[in-house]
């Protein structure tokens, strides 16, 4: 795991989003990279929120890269030089009113992923919250996380 905001930490989302403004989304991206830099690249790369970009980013471009999961975010896959590598698996979670989610078009950037690419899924939650499998938040919902993560270790196991 990487600490895309060297130890920073914040009381809001939004003070969270202002850092990484501040510090720039390609540094964040940069950050992942390098995080990985010298490992096999047979991961299955997850992030959550911003912490997608990096994710993303390695899953689609680092060759042999096993698959993504993606929470609370998405990207096009344009932004990463092209279309999602084929055969890459990747999972999306997210609440299906997560405001972030449909302000900054990630709902729609992942039904079209989920459309045009094989091993690609897309499971929404019931709600609004952006960090719901974080049970250190007031915005974390139970139900929400521990489905979540039944499909993940589901995910994980066909993997192999």
């Amino acid at each position: 795991m990487t600490d895309l905001y060297d130890g920073a930490v914040f009381d809001t989302l939004d003070d969270g989003f202002a850092h990484a403004g501040q510090i720039g989304f390609d540094t964040l991206v940069e950050r992942g990279r390098l995080a990985v830099d010298g490992l096999p690249a047979e991961f299955v790369y997850a992030g959550f929120s911003l912490g997608v970009m990096p994710a993303q980013m390695l899953a689609q471009t680092r060759p042999g890269a096993a698959g993504a999961l993606l929470v609370s975010a998405r990207v096009p896959p344009s932004e990463f030089g092209g279309p999602w590598p084929l055969g890459g698996p990747v999972q999306i979670h997210a609440m299906d009113a997560d405001p972030l989610l449909l302000a900054d078009g990630d709902l729609d950037v992942a039904r079209e992923l989920v459309a045009t690419t094989a091993g690609a899924e897309l499971f929404l939650y019931p709600g609004d919250r952006h960090l719901f499998a974080d049970d250190s938040l007031p915005a974390h919902d139970e139900s929400a996380a521990t489905l979540l993560g039944s499909r993940v270790i589901d995910f994980l196991d066909r993997l192999g």
